[in-house]
């Protein structure tokens, strides 16, 4: 998500009038349950379809999803990924992967709403109700199977993703939030070394805790708690030690940083992105931006 796979990140509490607005793009994907496993994922495809994302190939990464999807037609990461791959190709042709319209929270706010393509959003929602049901059907056999946890937690985060930022439906997306993150709480507690799942609480951790006082604990009413600095320490975790989801992470600290003021750290990131998919022109583009800033 993304980027990328792009999971740009933006949580807003308006006034009354305009009631809440919040958009995660959390995109928890992680390894097979057993070191067989995750030779028999990365060689039929899965991370390498995930990689072409971030390099904005979608037709190749579909095609990985497709290809590792009749070799495991049971496992709900498949269609999860497709969706995955449908909707950011969708943010892609609206212009809503670009970090600098997440920025300024009144760009944001602004935002318009947009028209995703008919056929591909029917698409995105058989392929996220194909994921939850094998999710669910693995789950009902063991509640700590941490692909079903994953695919759980992946397809309430691109629905909350579908409804904040195409169809600007805000309180949907609160909804589909608070499940995403509730169910990658579920996969740390059943596998505390899956990196990748650091990401969808530290998203949300580092927003609301960038929020005004009176707005956490109006969010906190609702179940959703800020930490700043604790949400910034759980991304870095998962760009550090992460899998799949590890450039993710360092696109949202590039983010987070630029938000802080850490011009400096913010390239850094962007620079090493750029040299791992250099077929990517939104990190050159955001580096370019970066520069005129700083000279400013």
């Amino acid at each position: 998500m993304w980027g990328s796979l792009y999971r740009y990140v933006s949580l807003r509490l308006g006034s009354p009038s305009k009631g809440i607005e919040v958009t995660i793009v959390v995109i928890c994907l992680m390894l097979m349950n057993a070191p067989r496993a995750v030779a028999d994922l990365s060689a039929a495809g899965l991370d390498r379809g995930f990689g072409r994302l971030y390099d904005l190939d979608f037709n190749g990464a579909q095609r990985e999803f497709e290809s590792w999807e009749k070799v495991n037609p049971e496992n709900p990461m498949g269609p999860v990924s497709e969706a995955a791959g449908i909707l950011f190709s969708e943010f892609d042709r609206l212009g809503v992967l670009e970090a600098q319209f997440y920025e300024d929270d009144s760009v944001f706010a602004a935002r318009k709403k947009y028209e995703a393509d008919p056929q591909k959003r029917a698409h995105f929602e058989q392929q996220l109700n194909r994921a939850e049901e094998l999710a669910k059907a693995r789950l009902s056999r063991d509640p700590r199977d941490r692909d079903a946890l994953l695919a759980m937690t992946l397809s309430n985060g691109l629905r909350s993703d579908f409804a904040a930022l195409i169809e600007k439906r805000n309180l949907a997306s609160l909804h589909y939030t608070k499940e995403a993150t509730a169910w990658a709480q579920q996969l740390l507690a059943a596998d505390p070394g899956c990196y990748d799942a650091h990401l969808a609480s530290g998203v949300s951790r580092y927003i609301v805790g960038s929020m005004a006082a009176p707005v956490r604990w109006i969010l906190r009413l609702g179940g959703v708690a800020g930490d700043k600095a604790g949400g910034i320490a759980e991304l870095q975790t998962t760009a550090a030690q992460g899998h799949l989801l590890a450039p993710f992470a360092r696109i949202l600290l590039a983010i987070a940083y630029v938000r802080e003021k850490d011009l400096p750290r913010a390239r850094e990131l962007l620079l090493a992105l750029q040299r791992d998919f250099p077929d990517n022109a939104l990190f050159g583009r955001e580096l370019a931006r970066l520069d005129q800033r700083a000279s400013r």
